[in-house]
């Protein structure tokens, strides 16, 4: 929950008064009746400073409300000023409103989750972001005590979904398995979006990513530089096949041909599937999209991967080089995970979420997951995953805008 700036200052100036040693109040530090009243009402201040404890939160704020109507007759016998004593009553009345605003959230962050907590993935049952969230559900229904129950509502490219959760209460028990499309780059092509991914979402943790891998039919080019090499000589003739329009594939198609300085033909697909299919039967070049399709067919030999838009090589893929080791460095592209809640969401129920999300990163079961998928775990501050969301807008925007993606 966001606090006014008004009531975190006076907050902030009061718990400075009589939490740091410092016996001063707003009148000046100078006065010494001032600096006597105070440390004769310190411990009445602290009782409504110290309200997080649930117990003794109702009778902190009745003793707050009796002291307060004190202060007109002690603040005259102590000899404070009228100015000091309207100054001290206005900061105190603010810090009782703050109580008032703040204590259910408070109140509900020590106890969350008080029911089961819904996991809404904006996506299909079967798809690489529902066995992960299904997978990561299972680990936080132990360490929270209440079932995660996973809720797939797909559509519009994760738009229903997430436009779910931006409208659910903020109280920790409706949470978004977002990918990058809800998450970032469907604000980019979306003309009218029922949610601001930005706006809308208290961002938790990055869960993980999965890395855009550029495959090839076998026998067709030997690395990716030389793909460059033909794609330069030919312009618009070899052949990209990625699964759909707007898609992360897509996108990063357009990407490579801005690094490379290339030109090929787009062909669009409905799934991963059927790009395999055309690859394995020669109807196009090469293929861009998450990699999790292509793994199986690129260990047996039938498909070449040129290269995997990673800063990393993949444990399960040895061989294949980055991007970088490729020749085009700075070119990375991951399909990603991340847990997000409806903005207001109390920080104290973030921060559990956090751990928990980040002690499931760290566990055997993530670790399996992860080499199955072939993803990368990732993990982090709630912090750290805002930040990337807006580096991942600042890099694919240009490319979404240039291409004028829009839906």
């Amino acid at each position: 929950m966001k606090v006014p700036t008004r009531v975190s200052r006076a907050a902030k100036r009061l718990r400075n008064a009589v939490g740091c040693g410092r016996a001063r109040v707003m009148a000046g530090s100078g006065q010494q009746r001032e600096r006597h009243f105070a440390r004769n009402h310190r411990e009445r201040l602290r009782e409504v400073c110290t309200f997080h404890d649930a117990e003794r939160r109702p009778a902190a704020v009745a003793e707050a409300a009796n002291w307060l109507s004190s202060w007109p007759v002690s603040g005259r016998r102590a000899g404070l000023q009228e100015d000091s004593m309207v100054s001290l009553r206005r900061v105190a009345l603010v810090l009782i409103s703050f109580v008032g605003l703040i204590a259910p959230q408070l109140a509900t962050a020590q106890t969350w989750p008080t029911r089961p907590v819904t996991l809404v993935v904006p996506f299909t049952a079967g798809t690489a972001s529902d066995v992960l969230a299904r997978s990561f559900a299972e680990f936080a229904t132990r360490e929270l005590g209440q079932p995660v129950v996973i809720d797939n509502r797909g559509g519009a490219g994760g738009n229903i979904g997430a436009a779910a959760v931006a409208k659910a209460a903020p109280d920790g028990h409706t949470i978004l398995f977002a990918t990058t499309g809800p998450a970032a780059t469907n604000k980019l092509m979306y003309e009218n979006l029922a949610f601001d991914p930005e706006r809308d979402f208290a961002p938790v943790v990055l869960v993980a990513k999965l890395p855009v891998i550029i495959v090839a039919r076998p026998n067709s080019v030997a690395d990716l530089a030389e793909f460059v090499r033909q794609a330069k000589a030919n312009p618009g003739k070899l052949s990209i096949g990625f699964p759909g329009n707007g898609t992360l594939g897509h996108i990063t198609g357009l990407l490579l041909a801005r690094l490379a300085g290339i030109e090929f033909n787009a062909v669009q697909y409905r799934g991963s599937g059927q790009i395999v299919s055309d690859l394995l039967g020669g109807h196009i070049d090469v293929g861009i999209d998450s990699m999790a399709p292509y793994v199986t067919n690129v260990q047996s030999g039938q498909l070449k991967a040129l290269a995997i838009a990673s800063a990393r090589r993949w444990p399960g893929l040895p061989d294949v080089p980055t991007t970088a080791e490729a020749g085009l460095p700075g070119f990375e592209a991951s399909v990603w995970y991340a847990l997000l809640a409806p903005t207001g969401t109390s920080p104290q129920i973030v921060a559990r979420l956090n751990a928990v999300a980040n002690a499931y990163l760290d566990s055997p079961a993530a670790k399996e997951m992860f080499g199955k998928l072939g993803m990368e775990g990732a993990g982090g501050t709630p912090d750290a995953l805002r930040t990337f969301i807006q580096s991942e807008l600042a890099k694919l925007g240009p490319i979404v805008r240039e291409a004028n993606i829009r839906f």
